[in-house]
Formats: structure tokens, sequence, C-alpha cells
């Protein structure tokens, strides 16, 4: 009996003890930093990773996240200096900087993020009614967002929150108003792209007309041209001809007349002539008024009159 109560006895102490020591030690993580209150008065702080003690029972662990954190503020609408609304959604990246100021103040992340969203949506509330909405979307947007971030920054501090950035996810146009909106931007873009169509034209009417007038020119230059040509080389056809005919008139007219008989009698060709016509004196026989020199052509009459049929 004596050996069950002491066996029962080493039980319960080695319990004891286990649960005692599970309460006394614990692990701090890389990822986190600790406070140890007492009947919720600060003790101490715990940043580095390791092994730890407490008082067991009476003291706590209060673990917070040394890491950067996020928090995502629910949309909402601003008013810009030109008077008009947009809605945006800032997010925060935070992460705490001094965790007894953190716990005394705001207690817990949900608590922080409370803080945090008033701090960034009043500051940015007041930057975006500075700025007009062409800035708000356009160039200021991300000189808008540092000058929210550093004032939050600095405000934060009382929290013992650091404040790394300050980001709007989204900017958008209330939904009642972006079908007139979009309207409008699509009324000016075929405006503009008139305008440009318009200045294309102007140019194209520009060059069409430039290059007809070299048209113009070059033709009348190449038609000047080839008069000139055309002239010259009639001044040297009639200076031959004529020096031809200097040297020899009779053969000079007995050629030609071969040649025009070459370029009007065909072979169904009709003429009706009366028999002493000049243009066939070449066709008889011998010429009574033949020069002396002159070339006689002997030719049958019915044979040519045979070859003009």
């Amino acid at each position: 009996m004596r050996t069950q109560l002491l066996g029962i006895g080493g039980l319960f102490v080695l319990f004891l003890a286990l649960a005692l020591a599970s309460q006394a030690f614990f692990t701090v993580n890389e990822t986190d930093q600790v406070i140890i209150t007492q009947f919720g008065e600060y003790k101490r702080t715990l940043q580095q990773p390791g092994f730890a003690w407490k008082i067991p029972f009476l003291q706590t662990v209060n673990r917070f996240d040394r890491r950067i954190l996020t928090s995502d503020a629910p949309k909402a609408e601003y008013l810009t200096q030109d008077k008009k609304r947009l809605v945006a959604d800032p997010v925060t990246r935070w992460r705490i900087s001094d965790p007894l100021l953190f716990y005394k103040t705001v207690r817990d992340e949900s608590g922080a993020r409370a803080r945090l969203d008033d701090l960034v949506l009043s500051e940015l509330r007041r930057e975006v009614a500075s700025h007009t909405f062409d800035l708000v979307i356009g160039p200021k947007r991300e000189a808008i967002m540092d000058n929210v971030a550093t004032t939050a920054r600095n405000k934060a501090k009382e929290f013992g929150i650091a404040v790394v950035d300050v980001r709007i996810k989204r900017a958008d146009l209330p939904q009642e108003v972006q079908h007139s909106v979009f309207q409008r931007m699509q009324a000016e873009r075929e405006r503009e792209a008139k305008r440009y169509r318009s200045e294309g034209d102007e140019e194209s009417a520009k060059l069409k007309a430039e290059t007809d007038k070299q048209r113009t020119i070059v033709l009348a230059q190449a038609r000047q041209d080839a008069e000139k040509l055309r002239g010259e080389g009639d001044a040297i056809a009639t200076r031959i001809y004529a020096e031809a005919y200097g040297k020899n008139a009779e053969f000079y007219t007995f050629t030609r007349s071969l040649h025009s008989y070459e370029q009007f009698l065909g072979k169904r060709s009709t003429l009706v002539l009366p028999a002493d016509s000049p243009l066939f004196r070449y066709l008889t026989g011998s010429r009574s008024d033949a020069q002396p020199g002159a070339v006689e052509m002997p030719v049958a009459k019915e044979t040519a009159l045979d070859r003009g049929k």
C-alpha cells in the first residue's frame, strides 16, 4: 500500500514538474517579438530568437509579429479640388517598431489596422482635395501617395508602428458617372482623330499638287526637248536632201518618185489619171525633155499600169 502511494506521489510530482516546466519555458521564434507581463504590468521585452523563461502562472507571454504587415482599407469616395468624385482603396504596409508602445496604445494587430486606416484615409482625403482629378490619376499620383505615407508615418510613431509605404490599388470613377465620362473621352478621341485625318488630307493634297506640278514641268520640258530634237533632225534631213538635189537633181527626183510609188501604189490600188500626168512620167518611155546626163528608165506603160492594179 505504501509503495503504491509512493508511486502515485512520484507520478504526481513528475506531472507537476512537467506542467511547471511547460509554463516556465517557451520559445521565441525568428518572426516574433515578445513582451512579458505580470497581471497586466510590463516586465521585459524579448526580441532575440531562442529559449526563454517566465514565472509560471503569474506572467503572460504576448507575441507580436516582427515582419512587414499589410492593412487593406475599404474603398472610399473622395472629392478632388475640381469637385470630381474619385473612388480609391489604399493599401498600407507597416511593421511593429516598438512592441511596448504598441501594446499600450493599440493592444493588437486589429486595433493597429483600425488606427492606420483612419490615419491613411484622412490624409488621403486631404491630399486628394488639394489636387485636381487629372493630377490625382496622372503625374501627381506618386507624389500624393508619398505625402500621405510621410504624414501617416509621423503620426503612427505614437502607436509604436513604422509605416513602410502607402499605395492605391485602384482609382476609379463612381459607377454612376463612368458611362458619361467614357462617352466624353470617346468624343474627344474622335475629335482628335478627325483633326489628324484633316491634317493628313491637307498634306496629301499638297503633295499631290506638288507632284502634278513637277509632272507637268517634266512633260513640258520633254516636249520642248523632243520638238527641238525633231527640228534639228528635220533641218539635217533638209540639208541632206538639198545636197543630194544639188548633186543630181534628176536622180533625186527619180528616187523620190519611186518612194512615192511605194507609198500610194498597192496591190489593189486604182487610180484614174490623164495619160500625160507628171506622176507617171517615169513609167513611160524615154522623155523628150530629158537633160544631158539624166537617167533614163524605159518601162512599159502596160506593165506599170498592171502593177497599179
